[in-house]
C-alpha cells in the first residue's frame, strides 16, 4: 500500500483517480482549494490556490504531517510547477508527472499543435489570430468551422466553434474581434471524438499502453467536454492508438497522459490537445493506474526498499 497526495480531488480527474487508488488498497489525502465531501479521499484538507505562492509548500506540509510518498497532479494550472519542482519536492517523495520540458509544452496548445507538426504527427490546421487579417480569411483558408481556445487553460473552458450559417457570421465576428495571440485557431474537425488515454514508459523502458475511449455523448451538441465514454477495443480504432502513442513520443511525455483526438471528415485521426496528466475518464482504462503504480507495487513487496 502506497501513501498518495491526489491534488484537485473535488474535480473529476482527480476524484476517479481517489477512487480508483483507494479501491487498490492505498492510502489516499485528497486536496482541493474548496471543502469537498469527506468520502472523496481517507483524508481530504483545503488548500490554497495552485497560483498561490506557497503552495507547493502547503502540500509539502501536508506530505510530512501525512507521512506520504507520492504526489499525483491533476489540476491543468499545477503541472508545470509540479514538475520543476519533483526532484526536491521532499525527502523520499516522488511526484508522478513527466519532466518539466515537455509538460511545459502541452500545457501551451500551440506549442503543442508546432511540436506535433513538426514531428510528422498530424494536427487539424492552426495558427494564431494574428496569422490571419480577418475571421473570414481564417475560415476561407482552414476550409469552414473553426475552434478557438485559450493556449493555456484547463479542459473545455474558454474554447468556442466559429460559424457563419446560425447568424451570418456576426457571432464568430464577434468573438474574433475580441482575441489575441494567447488564443489558439484551428479548424473544426467534423468527426468522431476520441480521448485516448496513454502510459508511456521512462527512456528504456517500453512497459507503455494505450486505451482508446470514444466520446459518445458531448456537453454541446458536436463540442465540448465529454459527457459520456466507452471504451473500444483493438482492432478498433487502431489508428487513433498510433496517433494518441506518437503524439505522447513526439513531446517527449511519460507516465499518464490524457490527449483529445478527433477525425476528419476523410477520417484521419487528428491530435487536438494534450494533458500530461490522468484525466476525468482514467476509470475507464483501470490498466493505467496499474502501470503507473507499479514502481510502488514493487517497493512494497521489498518492504519498503527502492
Amino acid at each position: 500500500m502506497a501513501r498518495v497526495l491526489v491534488t484537485g480531488v473535488g474535480g473529476p480527474a482527480g476524484l476517479s483517480l481517489s477512487h480508483q487508488l483507494m479501491e487498490h488498497g492505498h492510502w489516499v489525502l485528497g486536496v482541493d482549494m474548496r471543502q469537498v465531501h469527506a468520502s472523496c479521499a481517507n483524508a481530504v484538507a483545503v488548500v490554497s490556490p495552485v497560483n498561490a505562492p506557497g503552495y507547493l509548500w502547503e502540500l509539502r506540509g501536508l506530505v510530512a504531517a501525512h507521512g506520504l510518498e507520492l504526489v499525483i497532479p491533476t489540476v491543468s494550472e499545477e503541472l508545470v510547477a509540479a514538475s520543476l519542482a519533483r526532484e526536491g519536492f521532499a525527502p523520499g517523495v516522488d511526484v508522478l508527472i513527466a519532466d518539466p520540458a515537455p509538460v511545459s509544452i502541452a500545457n501551451d496548445k500551440y506549442l503543442t499543435m508546432k511540436c506535433l507538426d513538426n514531428a510528422g504527427v498530424p494536427v487539424p490546421d492552426f495558427g494564431l489570430p494574428g496569422d490571419f487579417s480577418s475571421v473570414n480569411e481564417a475560415m476561407a483558408r482552414m476550409g469552414g468551422w473553426l475552434v478557438v481556445k485559450p493556449r493555456v487553460s484547463r479542459g473545455g473552458r474558454g474554447v468556442q466553434v466559429l460559424e457563419r450559417h446560425t447568424d451570418g457570421g456576426r457571432n464568430a465576428e464577434r468573438v474574433w474581434r475580441s482575441l489575441d495571440d494567447s488564443w489558439l485557431v484551428q479548424r473544426f474537425a467534423t468527426g468522431t471524438e476520441y480521448a485516448p488515454v496513454v502510459y508511456r514508459g521512462a527512456a528504456g523502458d517500453d512497459d507503455n499502453l494505450v486505451v482508446v475511449l470514444e466520446k459518445t455523448e458531448l456537453r454541446h451538441g458536436s463540442w465540448g467536454n465529454a459527457v459520456s465514454v466507452k471504451r473500444l477495443g483493438p482492432p478498433a480504432a487502431s489508428d487513433v492508438a498510433r496517433t494518441a502513442m506518437a503524439a505522447a513520443e513526439a513531446l517527449g511525455l511519460t507516465n499518464a497522459v490524457d490527449i483529445d483526438i478527433r477525425r476528419m471528415a476523410g477520417g484521419q485521426p487528428v491530435v487536438l490537445e494534450i494533458n500530461a496528466r490522468f484525466g476525468a475518464n482514467s476509470a475507464h482504462a483501470p490498466e493505467l493506474l496499474l502501470h503507473a503504480m507499479r514502481p510502488y507495487a514493487a517497493r512494497q513487496m521489498l518492504g519498503g526498499a527502492v
